[in-house]
């Protein structure tokens, strides 16, 4: 894939997932990219998948680009960016400008995989969490992969409106609603004994530095996504050990107690280990799955992009047995939920 199909296929992306400004930037971009400069230079020399699907260049360099508006770098870029509407000339000239001028800072932030930490995505966690406490009659110990700055370990502590009725604690500290398309959770006691996550470069958002990163992946038109980012980070009460996710998880295996379900999950993180990294960690919770005993089960759930449309499907790996269960597909920031359980062996 080349940058320029890469930017428009993030653009076709944004839109969808209602972000027109978003989808505007990133469009301009792909119709008028330059490969000259230390920007062209830098995304020449990326290897990998520089896709949506992969390292995700072009969220990348519209991070930055927030990045350097949150940050009031440049007060021409912050006119341009919502809540105001400019038309694609304008918009070109003066991002153009903007990236020459920040150059560095631009290339610098690209150099690390983006992290949103996006807080809706916790709807699903909640769901996921009633339909297996539902299924096992004990405790949860939970290992999170990919857990950025931590927000989605707090899942426990946010509400989630279904039809069914809300999920959650009696004053939750946020409260999750997004559009269900088919049927919803039924309420169970849901008992979490202990919580970790793991992630590479954690996020610390009592950093200004590291709140920035986090919010600028935030798309500008969606002051809601904020308004939520900032209310998980005010209630955020977990650390987040700095590690290899695979690693990290090696020595998790061996530390849940009995009587305890171990749920290991991620939410549009493992897209970012490497396929080496991947297929160790696979191969490491299957191995534990199959030593697992009914007093001590493992849940996998992957919240992740599958290559099909819409969104992003919902899969449960269950040990003991080996079990997959689909529990249908979700948008990839948590708007709608299609929520289908089907035991699929």
């Amino acid at each position: 894939m080349t940058l320029i199909e890469a930017l428009r296929q993030q653009a076709a992306a944004c839109t969808e997932l209602g972000s027109p400004f978003m989808g505007q930037l990133l469009g301009m971009l792909a119709n008028t990219w330059r490969y000259d400069g230390p920007l062209g230079m830098f995304c020449d020399g990326f290897s990998g998948d520089i896709g949506p699907g992969g390292a995700s260049l072009p969220l990348r360099l519209a991070g930055a680009l927030h990045a350097v508006v949150l940050s009031g770098r440049d007060d021409n870029l912050r006119a341009v960016y919502p809540p105001a509407t400019v038309d694609d000339e304008t918009l070109a000239r003066i991002v153009w400008q903007a990236i020459d001028r920040h150059s560095a800072f631009v290339t610098d932030w690209m150099g690390s995989a983006p992290q949103t930490n996006e807080v809706r995505r916790s709807a699903v966690l909640i769901a996921a969490a009633h339909y297996l406490a539902g299924r096992y009659k004990m405790p949860f110990v939970t290992s999170e992969l990919g857990a950025s700055a931590g927000l989605n370990l707090g899942w426990h502590r946010y509400g989630l409106t279904t039809p069914n009725g809300a999920l959650g604690p009696e004053n939750p500290v946020l409260t999750l609603s997004p559009e269900w398309q088919s049927g919803a959770p039924e309420a169970h006691d849901v008992h979490l004994a202990q919580r970790h996550g793991v992630d590479l470069n954690p996020l610390d958002p009592d950093d200004p530095d590291q709140a920035l990163r986090l919010c600028s992946y935030l798309w500008p038109d969606q002051p809601t996504r904020m308004d939520l980012t900032r209310a998980a980070i005010a209630a955020r009460t977990d650390v987040v050990d700095r590690s290899d996710a695979v690693d990290w998880l090696g020595q998790r295996l061996k530390q849940v107690p009995d009587g305890h379900l171990h749920l290991i999950y991620h939410t549009i993180a493992w897209q970012y280990f490497p396929n080496e990294r991947q297929a160790t960690g696979t191969a490491m919770i299957e191995a534990a799955g199959a030593r697992a005993p009914h007093t001590a089960p493992i849940a996998w759930l992957s919240y992740e992009a599958d290559g099909t449309a819409p969104g992003a499907a919902l899969s449960l790996r269950l040990w003991p047995g080996n079990l997959r269960v689909s529990l249908g597909r979700a948008d990839f920031h948590g708007r709608w939920i299609d929520w289908r359980p089907t035991q699929l062996t």
